[in-house]
């Protein structure tokens, strides 16, 4: 008992600090494309969360990073048919981007569904080098499931804006922990990721 309890403990420390590396690098370089990663929204208005992912990808767009931006995430039955691949999408669209330089993938309900689709529109568009954007204690995770599906991607967090608690820090990470070690046993634990990341994925 006292060896599986030291076993998981030096697992979680091993997860956490792959995690705050990732967090706090940015690799963005030149690249096929930029993928922003999805999150809330509210009547079709991206939530702040989402806005701030947003917002980093118009600014790598706009610093020719990439040509084209991937805007990643579907919807539930309480979103009245919106989506966040499409709300990024929109927004997007709001800040300059031309329509003709997104793709807006709406299907996916968490990050492994929209690493999968994302594989697959890299495929059809032939994208090779793809910049990911997401919370920084969200990236190894997206970066491990990535390299699973076989996607050549660089790292790069949106900017932190405001205070963020010791509490809130600490439950990001223990969300990404648990989510990344349920992903390499290939245990579904749907609801606990849900309640840990208060809804988001």
């Amino acid at each position: 008992m006292v060896a599986l309890l030291f076993a998981a403990v030096a697992w979680s420390v091993y997860v956490a600090r792959q995690i705050s590396e990732v967090a706090n690098l940015d690799e963005a370089q030149q690249a096929d494309a930029i993928a922003v990663f999805g999150a809330a929204e509210y009547l079709g208005k991206p939530s702040p969360t989402l806005h701030f992912r947003l917002d980093h990808a118009v600014d790598l767009y706009r610093m020719k990073i990439a040509p084209v931006v991937i805007t990643l995430g579907g919807g539930s039955d309480k979103d009245s048919g919106n989506t966040e691949g499409a709300v990024g999408r929109d927004y997007l669209l709001a800040h300059g981007i031309p329509f003709g330089d997104i793709i807006a993938e709406t299907r996916s309900t968490d990050t492994e569904q929209q690493v999968h689709l994302l594989a697959a529109i890299a495929r059809e568009y032939n994208l090779r080098h793809i910049v990911v954007v997401s919370d920084g204690t969200h990236l190894f995770r997206i970066r491990e499931l990535c390299r699973d599906a076989g996607l050549d991607v660089y790292t790069s967090p949106r900017a932190t804006v405001g205070h963020i608690s010791n509490y809130d820090l600490s439950m990001r990470y223990v969300h990404e922990i648990v989510s990344y070690t349920a992903m390499k046993v290939n245990l579904d634990i749907g609801w606990p990721r849900k309640w840990l990341a208060g809804g988001d994925d």
